[in-house]
This record gives C-alpha cells, sequence and structure tokens, in this order.
C-alpha cells in the first residue's frame, strides 16, 4: 500500500499519582500552526532561494525541540493534536467506573496501565517471564516456530514479515503474503555499508547492555550481541533493497502452499501456518522467494542455540518501550539518541498516546472525532475533493502525450476512484480485547493478537472495502491502489493544511495540493499498474508507459542532484513515487484554484501584498517547512521514500511555468528551471 509520506482537559490522576515527576501533564495545546505571512524572509528574493523566502523566519524560530528529531508543519499539527488527545486519555483514565468495553473504558483502562511507572518498575522483567521459559525450551525448529508464531500473532517482528492483505492481482479478496524482514536497525544499508560502521558498532554495544540489563553476565552478552548482529547481517545480505521493493510486479510472486513447503524444507512452515490458524491456505504470496531460500539455508546452517539467543533479543527490543525505566532508557538512547540524534524522549503521556493510538486507534478516535472534527469541516473537505476530482478528470481527457486506448483505461479507473474522508462510518469493536489498569505491556500484546486475529480469519474473504488503514486523529494521508482509493483522516484537516479562516489560495495550496497529490498516486510510477479494480495489472500501450517513463526519469534525474547534508543526497528512484504525486499535486491544485478564482472573482483581490497564486505557492512552501537533526536526515535518505521538506518545497514548483511567471521569475536566476530540464506529466 502506498502512503504518503508516523490532550486538552486535565484530571487528578490519582490512580498513578507519583508515576513521573519530572512528566507533568501540559496544561494548554501548542497553538494552531497556521499559514502565516510572518514566515517569510524577505530579505531573500523568490527567485534565488524560494524555500528560504517562503520558510526563513519560521526556520530561524523553531529549531528542532530536545525530544523530537525533527520539526515542521506535520509535527507541529501532531504535537497540537497530541495535547488534545492527552485531555481525552487523562479525563478517560481519571473515570475508572466507565464501562470497560466502552471506547472511553478501553482507553482509560490502556493509559493508566502506561503511566504508572510505580507499578513497572516494580515488574522489572517479570512481564517477560513466560516468553523467556519458552524460548530456552526451544528444542527443534518446530518448537522454534511455534514460538515465533506466537511472537508474530502478539507483535513480536523477527525472521520475516507475515501479513494479510488483499491479494494484488485479485483485490476483492485478502491473501497471505510473506516478506523479508527480522532487521532491527532502519534498513539493510545500515548492516551492509561503510558508511555506517559507526551505527553497527553502536548497535554491537546496545545490544550487549540491553543483554545485560536482562541478567546475561557482560562476556556472555557481548557473545550473543555478536550472535545477533552476525544473524541480521545474514538476513540483511538477502534483502531487496528499498528501490527493489517499490516494484509491485517483483515483489509478487504465487505459489500454491505445497510448492513453496517444498522449496523451504529447513521451516517447519506447517506448524507454524497451523499456528497461525491457516490450516486450508491454498496458495501464498511471496515478495521475495529469494529472501527464503537464504533464510532456509540460514536455518539449517546454525544451531538452535543462536537462534534462541535472537529470539531473546527481538523479544527484549519489541518490549523495550513498555518496561522499567532503565531498559525503556537504553533502548531511547541507541534508536532515538543514536539514530536519529534526538536528545530527549517525548514526555510519558505523549508516547503513551501513540501507542495507544497504534493499538486500540479507532476506540481513541471514536472520541477524537466527537470532540473535534466538527461535520462542517467533513462537508468543505467532501466538496474540495470533488473539485480537485473534476480538474484531474479533465487534465487526463488533455495530456497530450498519452494515446486514447491508454486514455480511456485511465478514464475509466478514474471513475471508481473513491474518497473516505475524516473517519470510518463505523467504528472498530474493540471489546474482545482485555485491557486492564496494572498491564501497560500486556495491553499492548492482547491488542496485537485481536489484531492478528481479525486480520488473519479474513484470508479467502472478501476484502471489506469500509476499512481504514490509518486512525482518525493521525496527521497523513494516504492512496491505496488495492482499492483505488484516497483516505483523509481527520488529524490533518486542520491548520496549516485545510483552514475554514483562510482564503481559496491558501487552502488549494494546502489541503488542495494534498488531495492532488493522493489523486495522481493512482498514475504514479507504482500506482499505474493498477487497474480500475485495484488489480495489479499492465493497461498501458507500451508507447505510452515509455512515454511516462521518460517524463519520470527527469524527475529521478532533479531529485538525485539534490543533497539535505554534504556528501549525502536525496535517492531519485526511492523517492520517486512521492515525488511525482507531489508535482502532479500542485498542478491539479493550482488548476482548481484559477476555476475557484473564475467561479468568484473578488477573491483575486491581494492579501498581505501578495496576489492569488503567490500566497497559492508559499502556502504549499509552507507546508513543507522543516528543521531537521543530521543524524535523522541521513536515517530518513535511507529508508524514507519521501524526499526531504526543503526539496518538496520547490521540487515541482521549478516544473511548473506559472511557479515562474507568479513571482517573475527569469532566467538566468537561481531557482530557474530551463523547459527542457522540467517534467511535465498530467
Amino acid at each position: 500500500m502506498q502512503r504518503c509520506f508516523v490532550p486538552l482537559l486535565l484530571a487528578t490522576l490519582t490512580a498513578w499519582a507519583g508515576a513521573a515527576a519530572n512528566d507533568p501533564a501540559p496544561t494548554t495545546p501548542p497553538p494552531v500552526p497556521r499559514f502565516s505571512l510572518d514566515y517569510l524572509d524577505r530579505a531573500v528574493l523568490p527567485g534565488v532561494d524560494f524555500y528560504q523566502f517562503a520558510d526563513g523566519t519560521w526556520l530561524k524560530h523553531n529549531p528542532v525541540p530536545a525530544d523530537k528529531a525533527r520539526w515542521g508543519s506535520f509535527t507541529e499539527l501532531a504535537e497540537r493534536n497530541a495535547h488534545l488527545i492527552h485531555g481525552l486519555l487523562a479525563a478517560a483514565a481519571a473515570e475508572p467506573t466507565a464501562v470497560p468495553t466502552s471506547p472511553r473504558g478501553e482507553v482509560g483502562a490502556f493509559f493508566a496501565a502506561a503511566m504508572d511507572t510505580n507499578r513497572l518498575e516494580a515488574l522489572a522483567f517479570a512481564p517477560l517471564a513466560d516468553d523467556l521459559r519458552r524460548i530456552e525450551a526451544v528444542d527443534s525448529p518446530a518448537a522454534l516456530l511455534a514460538v515465533l508464531a506466537d511472537f508474530h500473532q502478539r507483535g513480536v517482528r523477527g525472521l520475516f514479515a507475515a501479513e494479510v492483505s488483499p491479494d494484488a492481482k485479485n483485490s476483492a479478496i485478502y491473501a497471505f503474503e510473506l516478506d523479508q524482514g527480522g532487521l532491527s536497525l532502519p534498513d539493510r544499508d545500515y548492516y551492509l555499508k561503510e558508511s555506517f560502521a559507526p551505527q553497527r558498532e553502536a548497535y554491537r554495544a546496545h545490544v550487549t547492555r540491553m543483554l545485560t540489563l536482562l541478567g546475561e553476565t557482560s562476556e556472555a552478552a557481548a557473545a550473543h550481541a555478536a550472535t545477533v548482529l552476525d544473524l541480521e547481517t545474514r538476513l540483511a545480505q538477502a534483502s531487496r533493497t528499498r528501490v527493489a521493493l517499490r516494484d509491485p510486479n517483483k515483489n509478487y510472486n504465487k505459489f500454491l502452499t505445497p510448492a513453496f513447503l517444498a522449496t523451504n524444507t529447513a521451516i517447519p512452515w506447517s506448524r507454524y501456518l497451523a499456528d497461525r490458524g491457516l490450516v486450508q491456505l491454498p496458495y501464498v504470496i511471496v515478495g521475495q522467494p529469494e529472501f527464503f531460500t537464504a533464510l532456509n539455508q540460514l536455518l539449517h546452517d546454525r544451531p538452535l542455540a543462536d537462534w534462541q539467543v535472537y529470539l531473546r533479543w527481538h523479544l527484549l527490543h519489541a518490549s523495550a518501550p513498555f518496561l522499567q525505566r532503565a531498559v525503556e532508557e537504553e533502548n531511547f538512547a541507541f534508536f532515538g539518541r543514536t539514530l536519529s540524534g534526538q536528545p530527549e524522549q517525548e514526555p510519558r503521556w505523549r508516547r503513551a498516546a501513540a501507542v495507544i493510538d497504534r493499538s486500540v486507534g479507532e476506540a481513541l478516535g471514536q472520541l477524537y472525532v466527537e470532540k473535534y472534527f466538527p461535520p462542517t469541516a467533513r462537508a468543505r473537505m467532501n466538496t474540495l475533493v470533488e473539485d480537485l476530482k473534476v480538474v484531474f478528470r479533465d487534465h487526463l481527457q488533455r495530456v497530450t502525450w498519452m494515446s486514447d486506448a491508454t486514455r480511456a483505461k485511465a478514464l475509466a479507473k478514474f471513475a471508481r476512484f473513491s474518497t473516505k474522508i475524516g473517519y470510518p462510518d463505523k467504528f472498530r469493536d474493540y471489546s474482545a480485547v482485555v485491557l486492564r489498569r496494572d498491564d501497560y505491556l500486556g495491553d499492548v500484546r492482547r491488542a496485537a493478537a485481536f489484531e492478528a486475529h481479525r486480520e488473519f480469519a479474513r484470508v479467502g474473504q472478501p476484502v471489506d472495502r469500509a476499512e481504514w488503514h490509518m486512525t482518525p486523529p493521525t496527521v497523513n494521508a494516504y492512496f491505496n491502489p488495492l482499492q483505488n482509493e484516497i483516505v483523509f483522516p481527520a488529524g490533518i484537516l486542520q491548520p496549516p493544511f485545510f483552514d475554514m479562516t483562510m482564503d481559496d489560495a491558501v487552502n488549494y495550496g494546502a489541503i488542495g495540493v494534498v488531495i492532488g497529490h493522493e489523486i495522481t498516486h493512482g498514475y504514479d510510477d507504482e500506482g499505474r499498474q493498477f487497474d480500475a479494480e485495484g488489480n495489479l495489472q499492465d493497461w498501458w500501450t507500451p508507447h505510452d508507459a515509455q512515454e511516462f517513463d521518460a517524463r519520470a526519469q527527469k524527475v529521478v534525474d532533479q531529485y538525485n542532484a539534490y543533497s539535505p547534508l554534504p556528501g549525502l543526497h536525496v535517492n531519485g528512484k526511492l523517492t520517486l513515487g512521492e515525488n511525482l504525486a507531489d508535482l502532479g499535486g500542485v498542478t491539479i491544485a493550482y488548476d482548481a484554484l484559477e476555476r475557484a478564482l473564475a467561479r468568484d472573482p473578488g477573491q483575486r483581490q491581494p492579501r498581505g501584498g501578495f496576489t492569488p497564486e503567490q500566497r497559492f505557492f508559499l502556502s504549499f512552501a509552507q507546508i513543507w517547512r522543516t528543521n531537521i537533526r543530521p543524524a535523522e536526515a541521513r536515517r530518513l535518505a535511507t529508508v524514507d521514500p519521501h524526499s526531504p521538506g526543503q526539496f518538496r518545497a520547490v521540487g515541482p514548483l521549478v516544473n511548473f511555468q506559472p511557479f515562474f511567471e507568479a513571482f517573475d521569475i527569469q532566467p538566468g536566476a537561481p531557482m530557474w528551471r530551463p523547459p527542457q530540464a522540467r517534467a511535465v506529466i498530467w
């Protein structure tokens, strides 16, 4: 699935008083992060550095907070949302008599458990005791896979990834899929590239310290850390790059189940599948068959003792955020401070809110929507989406490089296109999940098991087209190629993206571009490979595919030249889909604005000294304002399919003639891009 791109009330928290003296509850939420001309750096000309012109003053006065790895419009809004959510959670947790199976009772119990640090200190590693004993008792590959199946069911990752999603070539039903996995570092490159050698050594030391905290001697912990790093390096060597993972056809390999089992005889798949409830499984979709061939050999060659060490580490790693302070802080010291350069952890209430959103997000989302998302916002968004759809359909009909044969199928696909706004029509029922006020890790594991059971029970069943894959408070949006739909959670439908107090120019430059971005994902280098039904099927003529690829290559070359840090470049192939969607979003939203201005000429009056067209481009650039720590910039350049904010702010614009006209940017200016170098697609 292709996606863009991760509290107000106060109460007397008697249930967890003394939980964290240095973690006070917030008193007021941060200000609304609106579009503002005060963010401009007027000492810089638009044609010299438009990003600095649009955002320079904001960049100067908004350094990255100590508890963040980056700071920008998305994180500003997410932080405000988190404060609003805190109020909901605190109020719910202060009502221990709430019905346990109601959304308020569920999130209240979860939050109370998360904030009771006194109990977490008293429990220490007791919540892991049963699982550690099971790992110790592993005496065969079948027993190893039985433990792994249970771990996967409860949200502990390891060895490989197993999931259920719509079959990419028969998107009306759910299928079981296997993909590469089993790594703890952010990407295979961290294990294989010399540039990440310092991070590897820091990781080895981190695993050693964590296993020492678990009770191992320093000598045993060091030896076991070396084993973990060696096994994960072998898995990394067998893994595809992130660029290779963007090819949906090469990552779709369908096997009849008996045939797949016969190719991996060292892996007791029958035991794993049975323990996941997949006894009658006609076929399996394997993303990277060569990975499982290598894994099969590794399981054959390495002793069970090594795999016990590996499982013990992955159990500890997955559990660290929900255990006592020493373990949680060591986990942050490496994954937060070392890998992302973040000096301090976020406050505990903030981390707990994120966990609850991931675990029982629609229960939390139901409370959030009831309080903070008015029906008028949903109605206004529906109007904006319909406006952008009209424009994009018109562009499909007019684009000159596409033949009539491909155009007809593109329009047929767009006719089946659908939209979800704000929140699901029916919220998920979590009443089967046991959520206790005294068992934080247990709450996390039981919520994960509930979700896994819900998903795995659907293999072979019709796809639920009403399902959402983001929670309502999420500050993000996504396109789902398997359902040919775009989805906008309530969380992003606020300033600076969607502001009922602002003029059309600002809204079309922000949420309008986001809408256009998501629409265009259906026709980017990945999305265009899915047909009107959401099936992975080539519907392009060879000539049109070549025309598209030639234009896309210009975008690859453009972004390859961008450098967020000295010696570090954007990966134009990894970020291609998002860059194409940004370009399409600007193109479509600008046209929609011009139509809106034609309907209401009164809005053509300049505001703050800027025309509507200029405000459109300023608004667009301001949603990408970002300050980021160097370590996080390096990590994201390796793993993130999105380009850094400063390049998202200007990359699409320098391919778009109306931008140059709006600010009278002439040839020879640093921002000027000659017409022959520009990518023009939609």
